[in-house]
């Protein structure tokens, strides 16, 4: 019915946080001095945008899903389990079961993908590092 809009939530949340990260890590860059033995690694802000367009593009797909058996009209309330109390309950208790499930699996997933690739760059950097000393 609704399990969207907690992922969309999250969605909106990670990527006003990215913007911030993005343009701290920006003023960042411009003020260090950029050495060339500096370590390697993938900022947050782009770990950041993964994971946004992640919670986005599953936002969307569902979204699509719902419009498709009708359970989102394009008129108010939008939703039609609002336009029913008894629905509405059926429609919060799914948004706080399926809804935050779904999320923190994205989460989950992101989380083992930004270690997966730590690991990949920490590794690359070592051969590197090993090839040419």
């Amino acid at each position: 019915m609704a399990c969207f809009l907690v992922s969309a939530a999250e969605a909106v949340v990670v990527t006003a946080v990215e913007k911030v990260i993005e343009k701290k890590e920006m003023a960042d860059t411009a003020t260090e001095n950029v050495s060339s033995e500096q370590e390697i690694k993938i900022p947050l802000s782009r770990k950041l945008k993964w994971l946004s367009n992640m919670l986005w593009g599953g936002v969307v797909l569902l979204m699509f899903e719902h419009i498709w058996h009708g359970e989102v009209v394009p008129w108010f309330p939008f939703l039609t389990a609002m336009s029913d109390p008894s629905e509405a309950a059926v429609m919060f208790n799914e948004m706080a079961t399926v809804g935050v499930c779904m999320a923190l699996l994205i989460s989950a997933v992101w989380f083992i993908m930004c270690k997966a690739a730590d690991s990949i760059v920490s590794r690359k950097a070592a051969e590197t590092k090993t090839q040419e000393g």
